[in-house]
């Protein structure tokens, strides 16, 4: 298979085993399952361009949820955008990735003439590298660097004028580690924030990049005018005041639930980053198929054959279903 392969492939999956879109539990993802209850939209939200004073009031918003203090995060359809766009802003050079994680990373930077080194450790980080870009809590394997940690390397790159770039797609399960709150002390620092993980609305394609001065200007020239949907930016202002302990305290008791399962079954979860957790097994390719045959999509990784990442079942009939189709894999 070419190219990065992500999960939420129901139709592909479909079709590989014959069971219909409807009849599948998607655990491939790592999105919350329940999101919160959709506001009441103003149908003008549809037929107008998406107006300027929303997403000013977005904006502020997402500060005051990412705490960024003065640097408002800089909204996008999506971190991909955000991606493409550090990717083609920074001269050609060398960009250090700590791996493995999100492969569109080295798929983009690569693309954008860049030479990617995937290294393991931040230790691995050289003077030759003019970015680094860190995935914290990592996806797939939910290492979690620490704030202190990621402080120092960010000063250190500062002092060379090299960018360090913070993923922070799952970081609200962890907010004591966000570096949002220092970006306006950090010219070369970047944080990306996935809206639609958390709060489980995905398909908003929403995103914010809380950026330091040398990247902010760049960054909101290249996404242009009415860069989010009216709608988009409508549900953003509604998620963001809402109780995010409460969120988060939900989604974990589903991971807690969701492990107690996986232990149940004699499989290793390897890591439990509350939005999904990973399995260590050496028959993942195996246990992939088998779920696929009972309706349940996975996610396996090409760089890891022993890895499997399983995502949060919205309710107890579908960790049930799960569950009866891992004692099947047993009794196999």
């Amino acid at each position: 298979m070419s190219g990065v392969f992500h999960g939420g492939g129901v139709s592909a999956a479909a079709r590989a085993f014959g069971i219909a879109p409807e009849n599948w539990l998607d655990l491939s993802t790592g999105i919350n399952p329940v999101p919160p209850a959709l506001p009441a939209f103003d149908p003008q939200l549809f037929h107008r361009l998406p107006d300027a004073d929303l997403h000013d009031d977005v904006r502020r918003a997402a500060g005051r949820f990412y705490g960024s203090g003065e640097v408002l995060p800089i909204a996008a359809a999506g971190t991909q955008p955000l991606i493409r766009l550090l990717a083609s802003n920074l001269g050609k050079g060398r960009v250090a990735i700590l791996s493995p994680t999100y492969g569109e990373y080295r798929a983009v930077f690569s693309a954008a003439g860049h030479h990617v080194d995937e290294i393991a450790t931040l230790a691995a980080v050289t003077a030759d590298h003019q970015a680094v870009v860190v995935v914290n809590p990592n996806n797939p394997d939910g290492r979690l660097y620490s704030r202190a940690d990621l402080l120092a390397l960010s000063l250190d790159l500062a002092e060379r004028g090299a960018t360090l770039v913070v993923d922070e797609a799952f970081g609200e399960m962890h907010p004591e580690a966000s570096l949002a709150g220092v970006v306006a002390h950090h010219p070369h620092l970047v944080v990306l924030k996935s809206f639609g993980k958390f709060f489980g609305f995905a398909g908003a394609r929403l995103s914010f990049a809380i950026a330091g001065d040398r990247h902010a200007g760049p960054l909101e020239a290249g996404l242009g005018p009415w860069p989010v949907s009216g709608p988009a930016l409508a549900l953003a202002r509604h998620c963001f005041g809402l109780d995010a302990q409460e969120i988060r305290r939900e989604i974990w008791q589903r991971a807690a639930g969701l492990e107690i399962v996986i232990a149940g079954a004699g499989l290793r979860v390897r890591a439990n980053a509350g939005l999904f957790l990973l399995i260590e097994t050496p028959d993942a390719a195996s246990l992939f198929d088998h779920l696929g045959h009972h309706g349940i999509l996975t996610r396996i990784f090409d760089y890891g054959s022993d890895w499997m990442r399983i995502g949060l079942p919205a309710d107890q009939g579908e960790l049930d279903r799960l569950a009866l189709a891992l004692q099947d894999w047993n009794e196999a």
